[in-house]
């Protein structure tokens, strides 16, 4: 049994992502298979966070009440799988706001590792986007990449801008199931 932390990026690898954001509770609609593979990390003794840029309240597109009543539902439907999410950390600021907690600054990822008084060198940090993958880099965490969401569109980045290193040092899986698979099976040393 492990205790060791893995931080889950949200739109885009526990939900459906959308380029207009997800604003409210109807919109928030998990992909299949991820309320299950956080549960199945709990149960394997992984302490599951999550980490997520939210600049949606920044623009008013939804408020503090709204975010807590998603995030509500996430926690309650990884619970009634029998698993826990133990932070929902977020950024509510905009991109021009110049915070160091939005991704792809490290900030988020730094609150979590003080919080959990832990260095975050080999803790999977699992997104969708580019900006997963340097927050992740820049924390000392070890990202790793799910093809849902925006995960596709990323890859396809990293080919066209020549990032070959970035990619082969990349562990790349179809959706957070199997990553969690992946992860369970052959676990990360610390």
């Amino acid at each position: 049994m492990t205790n060791q932390l893995v931080i889950l990026d949200r739109d885009g690898v526990i939900n459906q992502d959308s380029d207009d954001y997800i604003k409210s509770l109807d919109e928030w609609v998990p992909i299949p298979g991820s309320i299950e593979a956080i549960a199945r990390l709990s149960h394997a003794g992984f302490r599951v966070v999550v980490a997520s840029n939210q600049s949606g309240l920044a623009r008013g597109l939804f408020t503090p009440a709204t975010l807590n009543a998603i995030h509500q539902q996430l926690r309650e439907r990884v619970e009634a799988q029998g698993g826990r999410i133990e932070m929902i950390a977020f950024c509510q600021h905009g991109p021009d706001d110049g915070c160091d907690c939005r991704k792809p600054r490290p900030g988020l990822l730094l609150e979590i590792a003080d919080r959990f008084g832990i260095d975050l060198a080999g803790v999977p940090f699992i997104g969708d986007s580019l900006g997963d993958i340097q927050a992740a880099r820049a924390a000392g965490a070890q990202p790793w990449l799910v093809r849902s969401g925006k995960g596709e569109r990323t890859l396809a980045h990293l080919r066209e801008q020549g990032m070959d290193d970035t990619l082969r040092a990349l562990p790349i899986y179809s959706d957070l199931n199997a990553a969690t698979t992946a992860l369970i099976d052959t676990p990360v040393s610390l």
